[in-house]
């Protein structure tokens, strides 16, 4: 019962104070105070350690990163520390405001922050959350459940006619399954410039029938790329997207070109 005031008051502290101080991979932050408790664990070391990686891996100074599914702003932050410029979607309103909220609380200079969907092209969809929750990263193009809400959506070629994107180096994507649809719009522009890719993919969100296909489907169309590496470090090969792992749970993959 203490612990559970405790942690109550902890968090009445962070929401009248306006912010939750920690570090983030070692980057000093002042970040939105309603996440404080994932903020805790991803500012411990225990959020995705391997997405770090990748990031101080293929981003710096001279280069530009692209962050597609972008939720409240762990890795936007994070990689405008060490990128030129950063381009983010982040179609989720909930998730958006908490977006914009701790990039000012940082006075975050070079990121460019898009409250839309990339998707087949210009219009209006409705997303929802597997979670059930807006606003808790796993809103989705895939569920349209009546506590979803309309986003406005923008075709890929839409986005990249319009921004001077040819010093990219890396491309995040963690959409919850819409990488399916949105991904095949993106591989012309990837066979061209190349930069690193690191996909979220979501199988299990997809008919038991066709989960195979589809993942099968992506490792063709990336097969341009010299190397796919699995996230947990264990496996290499494009045939890991159709294992077992990549089928039934939500591995992340990264595509990269040798130099």
């Amino acid at each position: 019962m203490i612990a559970k005031s405790w942690v109550a008051a902890r968090k009445m502290f962070y929401r009248a104070r306006g912010y939750y101080a920690d570090a983030l991979n070692g980057l000093p932050l002042r970040l939105d105070p309603y996440h404080s408790k994932f903020w805790r664990k991803a500012c411990s070391g225990q959020w995705e350690p391997e997405t770090f990686a990748v990031l101080d891996a293929h981003l710096d100074r001279d280069h530009d990163y692209l962050d597609i599914g972008a939720w409240i702003g762990p890795t936007v932050l994070y990689g405008a520390a060490k990128a030129r410029r950063v381009y983010c979607f982040e179609p989720d309103p909930v998730a958006f405001r908490h977006l914009a909220w701790n990039l000012e609380l940082n006075q975050v200079q070079n990121v460019s922050a898009f409250s839309v969907a990339l998707s087949q092209g210009v219009g209006l969809a409705r997303m929802a959350s597997f979670g059930g929750e807006a606003g808790d990263s796993m809103t989705s193009l895939l569920n349209d459940g009546e506590h979803g809400s309309d986003v406005v959506t923008l075709g890929w070629e839409d986005f990249a006619s319009s921004a001077d994107l040819s010093r990219v180096s890396l491309v995040k994507m963690d959409i919850e399954g819409a990488e399916f649809d949105v991904l095949p719009s993106l591989i012309p522009w990837l066979k061209e410039h190349r930069p690193a890719l690191y996909l979220s993919t979501h199988a299990p969100f997809l008919d038991a029938d066709t989960r195979r296909q589809r993942m099968q489907e992506l490792a063709d169309s990336l097969s341009f790329y010299d190397t796919c590496l699995e996230d947990n470090g264990r496996a290499s090969g494009f045939d890991t997207l159709t294992q077992e792992r990549a089928l039934t749970q939500f591995p992340t993959f990264l595509f990269r070109t040798s130099p």
